[in-house]
């Protein structure tokens, strides 16, 4: 299964398990009222808060990444088979909708995709939504974290100032010009800005793989695609830059959950900034 699958393919497939990703970060509970109001046929909700981030303690960023066996169980309680084929949508981008696609991999799901677009092309091309609640029955999931997915603190300060991290943010906010969601602007030292929204044509889906890539080779700058650690604010655009780059075929790059939200936390950590 791509990373990646349109809405033609979503639409001959309704076997497929299917899940909404949809998250408004200034009203956390918008994602969840949309849903109910409306949704693809057979659509199980995600919450980014809820489900896929664990509780904040005001040190580890805005949304930390859970226990694997949380997650796990979290997997089992929606029904999900090891042999199961996963879509994760949101409204369009694909970022939110890209967390849950890098969590069900780092938690051994392979079989599972973005849709390219998310609801708004869905929508566009008229295509079913419903309000009713599908139902699955709960099941063991026999899953396995991947540690070679995930970068911790640890490693990221000792990968600083390699030229490996990639910040997902935009470039103000990676140039510490402007910082409207965290106490403190910067960027974490020797991070060179990949801004997640480029990964986008001006259709609003995925450039296609061939772009991406001497995209993010020019960024790279001829440094290993596995080396390299992809961040953001709190570890959501930064999946996105992942499954941008297993798109492009550059492949086994890690995320750092906590993100510049985590780091920041700490006062002690160095920060730069371009003003």
């Amino acid at each position: 299964m791509n990373s990646l699958v349109s809405t033609e393919d979503l639409a001959q497939h309704p076997e497929w398990r299917i899940f909404d990703c949809r998250h408004d970060l200034a009203n956390a509970a918008l994602g969840e009222q949309q849903y109910l109001e409306s949704h693809i046929p057979g659509a199980l909700f995600a919450h980014l808060d809820r489900d896929l981030s664990a509780p904040r303690n005001g040190g580890n960023g805005r949304h930390p990444l859970p226990e694997p066996r949380t997650f796990i169980s979290w997997m089992g309680k929606q029904g999900l088979k090891p042999t199961d084929k996963v879509v994760c949508y949101d409204g369009g981008p694909g970022a939110m909708a890209a967390r849950l696609w890098w969590m069900l991999r780092w938690a051994g799901h392979e079989q599972v995709s973005v849709l390219d677009g998310g609801l708004a092309k869905w929508r566009r091309e008229g295509r079913p939504v419903t309000a009713e609640m599908p139902k699955f029955e709960a099941a063991a999931y026999p899953g396995k974290a991947r540690a070679s997915m995930h970068a911790s603190l640890a490693l990221v300060e000792k990968k600083l100032k390699r030229g490996t991290l990639l910040d997902a943010r935009a470039p103000a906010r990676y140039r510490g010009e402007q910082e409207p969601i965290d106490p403190v602007a910067g960027r974490i030292p020797g991070a060179k800005n990949r801004f997640n929204n480029d990964n986008l044509s001006a259709e609003g889906v995925f450039k296609k793989p061939e772009s991406l890539r001497a995209e993010f080779e020019s960024a790279l700058a001829g440094r290993n695609p596995g080396d390299v650690i992809n961040y953001c604010g709190s570890g959501v655009a930064a999946c996105h830059n992942a499954l941008a780059m297993e798109i492009a075929g550059l492949t086994g790059s890690r995320v750092y959950i906590g993100s510049w939200s985590e780091w920041s936390a700490d006062p002690t950590r160095p920060i730069s900034r371009s003003v």
